[in-house]
């Protein structure tokens, strides 16, 4: 029976290590947690949001910008992140469809993955 989402996996291109560093830990504010001794050899990282973690590897030779894949975070001030999030360069995909009860926005990481920012109507 499945009961809660353990983890997320993401990946990004070889030699961008310290560009994902900083775009997920210092630009968006995730923390980085300790991966177990026995996958520090990996070329990865890990972070965590909450009770989720989300691992960040190196995998050459994918096409991120082509699919819908995504990772939707729920966040408290959509405004000051698209604000943000264009004053770092970043394209922002506001003409999508709305849910009921929430605004969103798309954008492209640095390395092509598709990230959803979600925010409850109040």
């Amino acid at each position: 029976m499945l009961t809660k989402v353990h983890h997320i996996q993401i990946t990004i291109p070889e030699g961008t290590m310290d560009l994902a560093r900083e775009f997920y830990i210092d630009k968006l504010g995730l923390d980085e947690i300790n991966k177990p001794d026995k996958l520090k050899h990996r070329d990865s990282f890990w972070v965590s949001l909450g009770e989720v973690d989300i691992h960040i590897s190196v995998e050459d030779g994918e096409h991120r910008e082509a699919t819908k894949a995504h990772i939707a975070y729920e966040v408290d001030n959509l405004d000051y992140l698209i604000k943000r999030l264009s004053h770092l360069g970043l394209e922002i995909e506001e003409e999508i469809i709305q849910l009921p009860g929430y605004r969103r926005i798309h954008f492209r990481d640095p390395f092509g993955n598709k990230v959803e920012l979600i925010q409850p109507n109040t």
